[in-house]
């Protein structure tokens, strides 16, 4: 996801990760809003806080499971202002 568009760090711990998104200057945490509401109706429930979003996925999760949620953030991310 690195170079997608507003994406400014990614980290993770584990299972753990997040992905930092730069702020809009007019309107800190919207685009953290915008992203979660995107995520969502597609179908992906995502946590964030400001404009980080913060994946915790269960422990029994399977590879092709990581891949659509992969595949759906950076779609999200892709379409993000």
């Amino acid at each position: 996801m690195r170079g997608l568009p507003h994406v400014i760090d990614i980290r993770n711990i584990g299972m753990m990760g997040a992905i930092e998104m730069a702020s809009r200057p007019d309107a800190a945490g919207a685009r953290g809003r915008a992203a979660l509401h995107s995520a969502f109706e597609k179908g992906l429930l995502i946590r964030t806080t400001g404009d980080t979003i913060a994946l915790s996925p269960p422990l029994i999760i399977q590879a092709d499971e990581i891949d659509e949620i992969v595949d759906t953030l950076r779609n999200v991310l892709r379409l993000l202002k």
